[in-house]
């Protein structure tokens, strides 16, 4: 497998998770809010055994899962699990930050980053992201950075104990981001 990237951005570095990096993770992914955002294979209370199993093997190849790191710290994480078959000219990204960084226009740049990496290195030609109908803050995050709604999935989920819509963006290697619109606007 080729080395994972270190990837600077305007306030943040996208890297390989380390295990240095186990307190850090443990304080911001045991946190109820950043759960509710998440998918389950993200549990909690988020423990430190399950800290040290993820940082063993983050992700299995083909998946590329990097920390997102603010100010020395890792604070979130980032991924893309590429498509298989004839769904191999794409790939589905995911991403949480810690609560504290919220609000701050920090995950569309991160999104942004992101996007222009894996169209530029890895030659997707549509990456998509699913966002819960329960949190609109991820649907605002991915469209700063440059994706289009394109669905909802009708009663798709079910999260702590309620079903909701799945909404479905994407965006195209056609139609690449524009990082610098991005930060304005946060």
């Amino acid at each position: 497998m080729a080395a994972l990237p270190r990837i600077e951005g305007e306030g943040f570095v996208l890297r390989p998770w380390q295990a240095a990096d186990l307190d850090s993770l443990v304080l911001h992914a045991n946190d109820e809010a950043v759960s509710r955002t998440v998918s389950d294979r993200f549990p909690f209370p988020y423990t430190k055994q399950d800290a040290e199993e993820f940082l063993h093997e983050p992700a299995k190849p083909p998946a590329i899962v990097l920390a997102i790191e603010i100010d020395g710290v890792a604070v979130g994480g980032i991924d893309v699990r590429p498509g298989a078959a004839e769904f191999r000219i794409g790939g589905e990204i995911g991403y949480w930050l810690a609560r504290r960084y919220w609000g701050r226009g920090i995950m569309s740049r991160v999104v942004a980053c992101w996007c222009r990496y894996l169209f530029a290195e890895h030659g997707f030609e549509r990456l998509q992201a699913a966002v819960f109908a329960n949190n609109p803050g991820s649907a605002r995050v991915l469209e700063k950075a440059g994706f289009q709604r394109e669905g909802i999935l009708r009663r798709a989920v079910i999260k702590h104990g309620r079903i909701l819509d799945l909404w479905m963006y994407a965006m195209l290697r056609s139609a690449p981001t524009n990082s610098k619109q991005s930060a304005r606007d946060d």
